[in-house]
């Protein structure tokens, strides 16, 4: 009831801002055109194309265009950091349902995640979020700005959700390709992503679009519309904006190698190890259709002299079809298979899960905006603006449940009377048994994030000792409220006591007389038939996992711009200022993943059980949420200057352009953050150099500090101690001691923009290198342990092995400042603008943009680690080359537009040494392996649109016109093999809509 009222509560809210906006829209598309009084702006299909490159010149109408790579605000001047300009007709050319997706596709945006992205997961908690990660580093070292301001974070990482921004409002985005930090704060290590919104917007303009794949689902429905309007001789500027998109998502497929609607490229590509470090062959096989031997689909004995039967539909047991011509061998294993990792290949792959997880969470998001502005002098505005959206994701992990070590008696009732027989026959009394449970129903992820965005700020400009100054100062109020609900999910000692039946005074009942009392309810594990009602609602609760988080963000940010100083060469421009930001976040999950101390909103929803741990949680198969809490507080002020070093005819114009900042976090202390960089007009027609190198920080985030511990189960932990193996509980925890990130960011470049020989011509070259030393990482469990037992002392007081109580064995899992990074390469871009190609009408413009990863070094910091180079590893989000190309036609009456996205051919990783016959000793720094290739991807988008009057025109797009397949991304698991962060998994898209602007 309580989460109903909340829904509704919401939806009235987001409603109540966009009324008056909807009033006036249907006033204005009820008037006759020809009724208008005041010319009509130009229809968005017409406008000549916003350049891609800061290096283009702006439009006309954009003479106060300030490209936000720095805070210098001064005209003329070009920052030395590269920065990319998306203009809003390319985002309307692109006719994505989330802007996300348009700006996404740029080369130098590796990594960002999205709806396609976190499917196969359950308690990751970023399902659906969309966010943007520059140069492979990451979105929580990617700083995503809403018109220079900061945006609540969408979940404890402190990322936020470009869903919820006000898309239509967005006139341009700046992608800032290098370290800002000096500039704009914490987090812009890989750069700064900035999207510009039209504060000045009047009229009405709206969208309606839908969208389907060939396959016939991912539907997709979006509404949006704006409305603006000034009043008081143009004192008083209003704006309000709502939309609503819907996308149904691409849903799981079955078991097996059935994907979701007849998609067929899902192979169960696998890494099989072969269990064989020092033979002469490979360790590792690429192989398809990999086949786990451990459980089948309705049930599988894997061990016992039983060993190979399964069960089917009907729990009628048959011989299992082991693949790679196995046999078993009665104590486990098969022969003729892998046993590194207990895989086959071929034979029967009804039981593996990898192809039914989602290829794309379903999402909705809701999104209202207001803002007004009052001039209370000229140039100068006090303005308020208030954001509320919403976005709903949900997602199927992976099928059924998979248990692949169960122990069954042979007195189970719901044995066939065969088996039983069989028992008998072999002097056994239990055996072996796994199981992916399809007769149980699919787990169900469900997100809402609901965000509340408040800002109140002034800007202007005063006269100070006859020099123009800039003014910009805000506070900023936002809430995220996160609440993750897990259904169909096993609370696992309830389904070892439901699946451990006996027959008790001619009954099928639970074996556990505690768990009988508890309420069990026995369930057949032996074929397809679905449990009861009853014994579902024991071993799958309809209160399942859940988590319920609240973030807030406060900030208060005062900054100034001028030109206090006329030097030789021009004016000296500074800016300065200060800001204060407070992070704050509180996490609860449910009792039974969290323990006794979990705020449950109504513990009669967990009834006590003697079955469930009640002390430490971790009871169900997945979403086991604890509870948590931290907060942060940062203080910093920052100065940047732009001197000019000097102007003529003869040697052109340069300036050199310094900023430093100086921080002070409430948990790591004060820390200092600067730049240097200058650019250089040539006497050369057309050409500059740029160059800049920054010292770039990123504190670590709520998560990583006071991360909600989670507490996972280790059964027979491998203890290399005295004592031998043991049961141990590990604790993945917070580290509030971790220090921020430092980084060294080099830029260099030469530009040709707009020569006069070919005014159209824009050509830029720019060579990048980070290095990011102290890089905030995790080691596992195993790892902790290992190096304590080599000798490094760091690691021995974070776990108790061998506790004479078997509670007290524990390992805390936390990050710590381990691992450095280093990554180089160049970007790349041109463009052309042709107008009156041939004497046509209209205009005919081209634009590339490449990105290359020279290298992508990951060092882990342990000794006895290699150094992994990550460049080229096509299953992660670094290929050598990424290329973005697009072609278009533009004139009054209709455009069309070509794309063409490319990245190159890659590999699966290469710390693999790649052989066949004769292979040296494989290890854990380079394991051997007989193939080592994955392919790059091309796809081509084609996109349109037909003006039917001036305000209204009509557009459609595809994209992966060719329906490109994803290549297979091979684990060591046979999960979805697939890596949505770099292929399209959806095929070809259809896109179709109508926008209006008056």
């Amino acid at each position: 009831m309580a989460k109903a009222r909340h829904d509704r509560d919401f939806a009235a809210r987001i409603s109540g801002t966009a009324t008056g906006m909807m009033v006036s829209a249907i006033a204005l598309i009820g008037t006759p055109v020809l009724a208008q009084t005041a010319p009509p702006a130009p229809p968005p299909t017409v406008t000549p194309a916003t350049p891609l490159a800061e290096d283009s010149p702006p439009p006309a109408s954009a003479a106060d265009i300030v490209v936000t790579g720095t805070r210098i605000t001064t005209s003329g001047f070009n920052a030395p950091t590269p920065t990319t300009v998306i203009g809003e007709e390319q985002i309307l050319k692109n006719a994505q349902p989330n802007i996300f997706n348009a700006i996404a596709q740029l080369p130098s945006l590796q990594g960002s995640t999205g709806a396609a992205t976190g499917t196969f997961s359950t308690s990751s908690g970023t399902q659906g979020l969309s966010s943007f990660s520059l140069r492979g580093l990451g979105p929580i070292r990617t700083l995503t700005l809403l018109d220079g301001q900061r945006v609540v974070g969408a979940n404890v990482t402190g990322v936020p959700d470009i869903s919820m921004f006000p898309q239509l409002l967005v006139k341009r985005v700046d992608v800032v390709t290098g370290g800002a930090s000096a500039s704009y704060g914490s987090d812009a290590v890989g750069g700064v992503v900035n999207f510009i919104t039209d504060t000045r917007f009047t009229g009405f303009k709206g969208n309606i679009q839908g969208g389907i794949t060939n396959y016939g689902d991912d539907q997709q429905a979006l509404v949006q519309a704006a409305f603006g309007k000034s009043l008081f001789n143009d004192r008083l500027h209003l704006i309000v904006s709502a939309e609503y998109d819907h996308e149904d998502g691409v849903g799981p497929g079955d078991f097996g190698t059935d994907l979701a609607k007849g998609r067929d490229w899902y192979r169960a590509t696998t890494l099989v190890n072969t269990g064989q470090a020092n033979n002469g062959l490979p360790q590792f096989n690429y192989r398809d259709y990999a086949q786990p031997y451990q459980y089948a689909r309705f049930g599988l004995i894997n061990n016992g002299p039983l060993q190979g039967i399964a069960f089917d539909q009907n729990g009628a047991p048959f011989n299992f079809n082991y693949g790679s011509n196995g046999r078993p061998t009665g104590t486990g294993g098969v022969t003729g298979c892998f046993p590194g990792n207990s895989f086959c290949v071929g034979g029967d792959l009804s039981g593996a899960p990898g192809s039914g997880a989602s290829l794309k969470s379903s999402l909705e998001r809701l999104n209202g905006f207001t803002r007004v502005g009052f001039d209370f002098a000229e140039n100068n505005e006090a303005y308020v603006t208030v954001n509320l959206a919403q976005v709903k994701t949900s997602n199927q992990p992976s099928p059924g449940y998979n248990r692949p070590s169960l122990t069954v008696q042979c007195a189970n009732p719901y044995l066939p009377q065969l088996i039983r027989d069989r028992c008998a026959t072999a002097g056994i009394t239990q055996f072996g048994f796994g199981t992916s449970n399809g007769n149980f129903p699919d787990p169900l992820v469900q997100t809402d994030r609901r965000q509340y965005r408040f800002v109140g700020g002034l800007k202007g400009r005063f006269d100070l000792a006859g020099t123009d100054w800039n003014y910009d100062g805000y506070y900023e109020h936002g809430i995220t409220i996160a609440h993750i609900d897990v259904e169909n999910t096993v609370l696992q000692n309830r389904y070892v006591a439901a699946a451990n039946a006996i027959t008790l005074n001619g009954a099928i009942v639970c074996a556990d007389a505690a768990a009988r009392a508890a309420g069990c309810q026995p369930i057949n594990i032996f074929g397809g038939s679905p449990p009861s009602a009853a014994a579902l609602a024991y071993v799958t609760p309809v209160n399942g996992p859940m988590q319920r988080t609240k973030l807030t963000q406060d900030v208060a940010s005062l900054n100034f711009s001028g030109e206090p100083l006329g030097l030789w060469a021009g004016p000296l421009a500074v800016a300065f200022g200060g800001e204060y930001r407070r992070e704050y976040y509180r996490v609860h999950g449910d009792p039974y993943g969290a323990g006794v101390t979990a705020l449950s909103p109504n513990s009669a929803d967990y009834p006590a059980d003697p079955l469930l741990n009640s002390t430490l949680g971790s009871n169900w198969a997945a979403g086991n949420y604890k509870n948590g809490g931290g907060k942060y507080e940062v203080y910093e002020g920052f100065l940047e200057l732009n001197l000019p070093l000097f102007k003529g005819d003869a040697i052109g114009r340069a300036n050199l352009n310094g900023a430093g900042r100086v921080t002070h976090y409430s948990t790591s202390g004060t820390i200092w953050a600067w730049k240097i960089g200058g650019t250089w007009e040539t006497p050369l027609d057309g050409i500059r150099l740029r160059a800049v190198t920054s010292r770039d920080v990123r504190a670590p985030n709520l998560s990583e500090l006071f991360a909600a511990p989670t507490v996972t189960t280790l059964p027979n932990f491998t203890n290399p101690f005295p004592g031998g193996g043991v049961q141990a509980f590990q604790n993945t925890i917070g580290n509030p001691d971790l220090k921020p990130e430092i980084a060294r960011n080099t830029e260099a470049g030469i530009v040709l923009s707009h020569p006069s020989w070919l005014p159209g011509l824009g050509l830029s070259f720019d060579y990048y290198s980070i290095k990011l030393d102290g890089v905030i990482s995790t080691l596992s469990a195993d790892q902790i342990v290992r190096f304590c037992f080599e000798g490094n002392q760091a690691f021995c007081g974070g776990f108790v092995l061998n506790s004479p109580t078997q509670g007290g064995n524990f390992i805390n899992v936390q990050p710590f400042n381990l691992a450095s990074w280093k990554t180089s390469g160049f970007d790349i871009e041109a463009s052309y603008q042709w107008k009156r190609p041939l004497g046509l009408p209209g205009n005919f413009t081209l634009r590339a943009l490449g990105t290359n990863v020279r290298e992508f070094l990951v060092k882990a910091g342990i000794a006895g680690v290699a150094t992994v180079d990550q460049a080229g590893a096509n299953n992660g989000a670094t290929p050598d080359w990424k290329w973005l190309a697009t072609q278009s036609y533009d004139n009054d009456l209709f455009s069309l537009t070509l794309q063409e996205r490319w990245f190159s051919d890659g590999n699966f990783g290469n710390q693999y040494v790649v052989c066949t016959t004769a292979c040296p000793a494989s290890t854990a720094n380079n394991p051997t392996i007989d193939y080592n290739t994955m392919k790059g991807a091309f796809y081509v988008d084609l996109g349109g649109s037909v003006n039917l009057s001036k305000q209204v025109s009509l557009f459609f797009k595809v994209d992966n016109m060719f329906d490109h397949d994803p290549e297979p991304a091979p684990q060591t698991n046979t999960g979805l093999d697939v890596n949505p962060a770099l292929y399209d998994t959806l095929g070809r898209i259809y896109r179709l809509g109508m926008r209006a602007r008056f």
